[in-house]
């Protein structure tokens, strides 16, 4: 009888853990890549995105204000497009901010670095859907030995 309490125990722990598990992946599905709250989306233009993937952070100083939540090639020019998701709470991001895509570390992962831009009484900042214009590619480390070995056998 002893054994029949221990096993139903055992059983019922494992039916809640299992419960619990299930209970939690599906807040984290629902809750998310900005953690629940409020954010806007911005649109960049880049000439190569490199490795970029979605859910790469975005940061400012090597703060993350938000993610990529999609990248798409434009049909027209057949540019990539990247869209940024940022917290609400950097909403004072100017027209005039540059982003770029770069790589923590040597052969790290790759990111979207925003540089604030200056803000002027008739400069605008951000908004929900706008552009950032001004982009600078990803170096794609291949390229550059690349560059690299090419010009060397010029000499």
């Amino acid at each position: 009888m002893q054994q029949r309490r221990i096993e139903i125990a055992v059983g019922l722990f494992v039916v809640l853990a299992v419960a619990s598990l299930a209970i939690l992946s599906i807040k984290v599905a629902t809750w998310g890549m900005t953690g629940g709250q409020d954010t806007y989306t911005v649109y960049a233009r880049f000439d190569n995105i490199g490795g970029l993937k979605e859910r790469a952070p975005i940061k400012i100083g090597g703060v993350v204000i938000g993610r990529v939540t999609g990248i798409t090639l434009e049909s027209e020019y057949y540019t990539p497009v990247v869209e940024l998701r940022i917290n609400s709470r950097y909403s004072e991001l100017a027209e005039t901010s540059s982003a770029s895509i770069l790589t923590s570390g040597l052969l790290g992962e790759q990111y979207v670095g925003i540089t604030p831009g200056f803000v002027i009484d008739d400069i605008a900042m951000l908004t929900d859907g706008d552009y950032i214009t001004d982009t600078k590619p990803a170096l794609v480390l291949e390229d550059m030995i690349g560059q690299f070995l090419y010009s060397q056998s010029d000499d």
